[in-house]
């Protein structure tokens, strides 16, 4: 059983737990359906220290999921990709795993080349954080943008595979730690910290063992938090490889601007800027950055007309996305979205606006119907 500190956010008074609840032991302290009425008495259970069972809480988000009787559509299937990743991940020491991993990652390039608009989207928005899946969605959307890249710089199609499947499995050592630091609200304790500085080579070793010997992959995992010039870790190697570079800025773009319960996510205008200023302005980073443009779907901006919109698609320069607006003139919310050309003047956008909590209540499908 692996067990999660519980935090303030994850529970609500009046509302049914989702999941038991015990004590640091494992033991049973509140059953899955019980209602906090007394605020005193939720907090004091907090200070005390309790914990869920990361198994259940996987069921509870999974549960959680509309089930409409309509077909499936693209929002659906990137939702079944995070849980198929899930069990992907969970079988790395089954027999066959670097068959399962190249289906994987085809699949996946197959599902971004759909509609790459809204993947970008998904991995912008994140209006509804999961803290503790945070491992699996964070190694999802780097392979998102490590592809949007690879292409972008016109990698050949095994090459974009090879750092699909590097972001994808990056992480491998410590996933279930990236939720727990996620969620937990404070700085990561000294023995959480040792996992971390040695997760690259561990993950390598693991996937050496399933039999992955794809040399540049296997680099790229190895040296992904390594730096130009030194001052990475684990080893503080000078010159990484090219594809460790590309990962590395891609899962620290991706990081920035995903929320944690200790710290709220930044800009992609901040993190895009922070990332042309790592790279020194090199192609990965341009790479990223004409991919993505200045406002990527998903993003929440002010329009010179008065109107507050969602980023939807890319538009034919990187300042002049196509925007569904989501309020009147005024700034009051309205029914029906309506698409803004923001390359026109009157809709040209002035401002990102950080509280995107007007945004965030909106279903995806409202703003793109239902994409097949």
């Amino acid at each position: 059983m692996e067990l999660l500190r519980l935090v303030q956010s994850q529970v609500r008074l009046g509302a049914p737990l989702p999941w038991g609840v015990r004590d640091e032991a494992g033991v049973l302290l509140l059953a899955k359906g019980h209602v906090f009425v007394d605020d005193g008495q939720m907090q004091a259970l907090l200070r005390r220290g309790a914990y869920v069972d990361l198994e259940e809480v996987k069921a509870a988000a999974r549960a959680a999921q509309p089930r409409e009787a309509r077909p499936a559509n693209l929002f659906d299937l990137w939702e079944k990709t995070l849980w198929r990743l899930d069990r992907l991940l969970k079988s790395l020491a089954e027999p066959g795993f670097p068959a399962r991993i190249d289906e994987f990652a085809g699949s996946l390039v197959a599902l971004i080349e759909r509609d790459p608009d809204i993947g970008i989207f998904l991995s912008v928005r994140k209006d509804r954080p999961r803290m503790l899946l945070y491992g699996l969605t964070h190694s999802l959307h780097t392979a998102l943008l490590c592809c949007l890249m690879a292409r972008r710089l016109g990698w050949s199609a095994a090459r974009t595979l090879s750092i699909v499947k590097a972001a994808l499995t990056m992480n491998v050592a410590m996933l279930e730690l990236q939720g727990r630091l996620a969620a937990q609200g404070v700085p990561a304790m000294p023995p959480q910290l040792e996992k971390v500085a040695l997760h690259p080579q561990q993950a390598v070793e693991l996937l050496q063992a399933t039999g992955v010997d794809d040399a540049e992959w296997l680099q790229a995992v190895a040296e992904h938090h390594e730096r130009p010039g030194g001052g990475g870790y684990p080893l503080g190697h000078a010159q990484p490889c090219e594809m460790a570079r590309a990962l590395r800025l891609a899962d620290v773009f991706m990081a920035r601007i995903t929320p944690r319960i200790s710290r709220p996510a930044i800009s992609t205008q901040d993190a895009a800027r922070q990332l042309f200023q790592d790279d020194g302005g090199g192609p990965l980073s341009m790479a990223i950055v004409k991919e993505l443009g200045i406002y990527p779907p998903g993003d929440f901006v002010q329009l010179k007309s008065g109107e507050q919109a969602v980023v939807v698609r890319r538009g034919d320069s990187a300042s002049t996305p196509i925007a569904a607006s989501i309020t009147d003139r005024r700034g009051m919310p309205v029914t029906q979205t309506t698409r803004r050309d923001t390359a026109c003047q009157e809709f040209a956008i002035v401002a990102a606006l950080p509280d995107k909590s007007l945004a965030a209540r909106l279903l995806p499908e409202r703003l793109y119907g239902l994409p097949a």
